[in-house]
């Protein structure tokens, strides 16, 4: 038989990313947790944690964890099915979910926040670009991710949700400072650009597509969605926006596109484990109908 509490130490390990902040959110003490670790592997004879900072899994690690999140899955419904064995009501369960930035600021939350409105569920949401959310996946960290990936994670399936429209754009006092001359290669080398944080390349293809060749662009990073937008309608920068967060500003003038109809579409898709649980797939359901609603067609 699997210890389940050892279990449940190294997945929160793997969520938490170190052996000291996984005792304070399993509330015992980081000996403890060091020490259920520790056995599993003697019992199974391999590492399961690369004790890095932060800690991440083996590959046999990455499966321990994903079977302990559907576990929890299971007993929730099970419990909700046979309601002896929670006389209390069944109790919330975590699921983990990994989501890029700009689809948490737009579509994703509302359609979260009803599914988790009337689902016994605690939302774990974890953010990172969208060409590395599924990264998550295959470290066992999450149970799904909105990803830019159409090729499914091991042990997981995919499903287009379409593409999120994003358009080049700036202040009207920015464009007439830095692109009075017109937007190419020389004036998008000087002009200080907005990015995410290092991996945010959506800027790098934009202005690729646009001058046909690499351009090294002077960058401020901004890790918001919506501070991205604050800071470009003062004047800080120029970068990419999703256009449903930014196009009352269009409309009002107090942002224009750099180089109108020239936008960048970034087809998303939905992976999620294989035979997770019902609650999975009613989320899945309820994410890929709000994503149908708010991106172009996949």
């Amino acid at each position: 038989m699997l210890d389940y509490s050892a279990l449940s130490a190294l997945a929160a390990v793997v969520r938490e990313g170190s052996f000291e902040r996984a005792a304070r959110a399993l509330h015992v003490t980081p000996s403890a947790i060091s020490q259920r670790v520790r056995l599993l592997e003697e019992r199974l004879g391999c590492a399961l944690v690369v004790r890095e900072q932060p800690c991440r899994p083996t590959e046999t690690g990455r499966r321990l964890c994903q079977h302990v999140d559907r576990v929890r899955l299971l007993e929730q419904e099970l419990e909700g099915a046979v309601p002896m064995l929670s006389p209390e009501g069944a109790a919330r369960v975590p699921l983990p979910v990994a989501v890029n930035a700009d689809s948490l600021a737009t579509w994703f939350a509302p359609a979260i926040a009803a599914f988790a409105a009337e689902a016994p569920v605690l939302m774990e949401i974890a953010v990172d670009d969208q060409d590395h959310t599924a990264q998550w996946l295959r470290s066992g960290a999450v149970l799904a991710a909105v990803t830019g990936a159409a090729r499914p994670a091991a042990g997981c399936n995919s499903l287009p949700l379409g593409s999120m429209r994003y358009l080049a754009a700036a202040s009207p006092a920015f464009m007439a400072r830095h692109f009075a001359d017109g937007v190419g290669a020389g004036s998008l080398a000087r002009a200080p650009s907005l990015v995410f944080n290092a991996k945010d390349e959506l800027q790098a293809q934009w202005v690729r597509r646009l001058s046909h060749r690499h351009v090294e662009l002077p960058r401020h990073t901004l890790p918001s969605s919506q501070a991205f937008v604050t800071a470009t309608l003062a004047g800080m920068g120029w970068g990419l926006h999703p256009q449903a967060l930014i196009a009352p500003h269009l409309k009002d003038g107090s942002l224009v596109e750099l180089v109108p109809k020239t936008p960048l579409d970034v087809p998303l898709h939905w992976q999620q484990a294989r035979a997770a649980s019902a609650l999975l797939d009613g989320l899945t359901r309820r994410l890929v109908a709000a994503a149908r609603r708010a991106l172009l067609p996949p």
